[in-house]
């Protein structure tokens, strides 16, 4: 399960960015020296656009936080992300063990909810 949301919190940072549509350059590209662009600071991003398929379990992983609380959401794709528990246990202003208690009961509401409402294995 956990997986799921990581994979989908990976999609979404491989999706292209949101630009504002409309807006484009008139003047023309800046050839630059090698050693110029030696010394930019700023590196071209290169997007591997992801699949389809991808998208299509992202979209369905991003449904299934609809079923959590609203405080642990966040929770969910902080860690999904690869936030260490260490840093979202001083976000949330508690321990570490409350923080994974918390992430493992939101995981278990979610498999609950998919296996249709049945409570099975309660930790």
């Amino acid at each position: 399960m956990a997986a799921r949301f990581e994979e989908a919190a990976r999609t979404g940072r491989t999706l292209p960015p949101v630009r504002v549509q409309g807006y484009f350059r008139v003047w023309p590209h800046i050839v630059r020296e090698q050693w110029e662009r030696l010394a930019a600071d700023d590196q071209p991003r290169h997007y591997y656009p992801p699949s389809p398929a991808a998208i299509d379990r992202m979209l369905e992983t991003m449904r299934w936080v609809q079923w959590l609380d609203v405080d642990h959401r966040p929770l969910v794709w902080m860690r999904a992300q690869g936030d260490e528990w260490r840093y979202i246990a001083k976000r949330y202003a508690c321990c570490v063990k409350t923080v994974q208690r918390r992430w493992q009961r939101a995981m278990q509401t979610v498999v609950d909810r998919l296996n249709g409402g049945k409570q099975v294995g309660r930790v």
